[in-house]
């Protein structure tokens, strides 16, 4: 691992930071985790940052500290490897790592088809993307350590052994499956005959769904009412983004990712550009919305040039991260005094949830509500018919022809 431009020149890194208005707790964090890696580089035999990323994994369970370190040890690997400085807006990962870099160059060359052929299409998320490929190059190596190189040398009971633990039971998941098959699809012009024989030997697993919670009414009215009251210890930032997910049902990423010209005060209408499947859609912009992102604009909004139009609240501002909206509605919740056990959910999809089921129950057309909520597919809108309590009523049988005792029904 050759770390000497990191030696020679992260000061000057540390200089950007500063000069660009970055935490300086969080300048300090990486200050210290670039003295560890000069430190022990060579003691501890770090051949990459991903080495130095494993080391960590094995030193603390506490997934937060990991996040951070992942983060301190991308900005360091892309400054020390391509001279880059930190954007401000993105989180930056470790290049590459995981098993890929360990596959035979036959095996590499089945996760590269894959990747050059989605970033042809376009129509899938970049984190889709990452995650399929992941699992598909562990899915290879595994393959490699039972002395297979080549897709051609992929047999049936090695691909079964990846599935089953020595028991024989099923370890894998339909989800694991769907994407195994994903890269391996994307590969079939290459070598339509070994691809499609290797999606044939994927084991045939039925996918299961969990049963997934829902907002009650009681819980609707009372983020509502710490939405809307001035007294709450709710930023303003954070009133017009639960007002917003409320209403609309948007995935976490569109609201990140809504720019100041996608508000239409004037028109009263929101125009997104869905990121998850670039279709665009218009939102008619209601009283509660404009009102909550007016008075944050106007009132709490940093002074940036940034467009978008929910930022950081600290230096340099920019658009809001994954974690950020995931921290934002636990507020929103906490604050409301709902879903505080464990294992409750806080995210944003609950709110989705509540928009399909709420129009659900009201009658709306499928076709229409899957317009709204910005599926593709009509199949997505399934895990939300489980909760239209209203029409399964209506799907309940009698027992009137099947006589029971009174005493049945009464508790003894």
């Amino acid at each position: 691992m050759n770390i000497q431009n990191l030696r020679e020149n992260f000061p000057k890194l540390i200089a950007y930071m500063q000069e660009h208005g970055y935490n300086s707790e969080y300048i300090a964090n990486l200050h210290r985790e670039i003295n560890f890696v000069l430190a022990n580089e060579v003691s501890k035999n770090w051949t990459t940052y991903a080495d130095v990323y494993d080391y960590h994994v094995e030193q603390t369970n506490s997934a937060h500290t990991l996040r951070n370190k992942l983060t301190y040890l991308g900005i360091m690997e892309r400054f020390d490897l391509r001279s880059e400085f930190p954007d401000g807006h993105s989180r930056q990962k470790v290049v590459e790592r995981g098993t890929y870099q360990f596959l035979s160059p036959p095996f590499k060359q089945i996760i590269d088809t894959y990747r050059a052929f989605e970033t042809r299409r376009g129509r899938k998320k970049t984190t889709t993307v990452y995650s399929e490929s992941r699992n598909a190059a562990g899915f290879l190596y595994e393959q490699q350590l039972m002395g297979i190189s080549t897709a051609g040398q992929i047999s049936q009971a090695s691909v079964l052994s990846v599935f089953l633990d020595e028991c024989g039971n099923l370890r894998r998941s339909c989800s694991y499956k769907k994407m195994l098959a994903a890269v391996f699809k994307a590969n079939i012009p290459g070598d339509p005959d070994v691809f499609s024989r290797i999606i044939a030997y994927l084991p045939d697993l039925r996918e299961t769904r969990k049963n997934i919670q829902y907002l009650t009414e009681e819980e609707i009215r009372e983020v509502k009412r710490v939405l809307t009251d001035p007294g709450a210890r709710l930023s303003l930032r954070d009133k017009a983004i639960g007002t917003m997910v409320l209403t609309y049902g948007l995935r976490g990423c569109d609201v990140a990712g809504l720019m100041v010209n996608d508000v239409d005060l004037l028109g009263g209408k929101v125009d997104i550009c869905q990121q998850k499947t670039n279709v665009p859609i218009e939102l008619p912009l209601t009283t509660a919305v404009g009102n909550s992102i007016y008075e944050y604009v106007t009132a709490e909004r940093p002074e940036s040039n940034c467009g978008f139009v929910f930022l950081s609240r600290h230096r340099p501002y920019g658009r809001l991260s994954d974690r950020s909206l995931g921290n934002i509605t636990a507020k929103i919740m906490a604050s409301a005094n709902i879903r505080q056990k464990t294992g409750d959910r806080k995210g944003f999809h609950i709110f989705r949830h509540h928009l399909a089921t709420a129009l659900l129950g009201n009658g709306v057309a499928q076709p229409i509500i899957s317009r709204i909520a910005g599926h593709t597919s009509p199949d997505s809108l399934e895990p939300y018919l489980s909760a239209d309590f209203r029409h399964l009523k209506e799907c309940a049988i009698s027992i009137d022809g099947y006589p029971m005792d009174w005493g049945v029904f009464v508790n003894a």
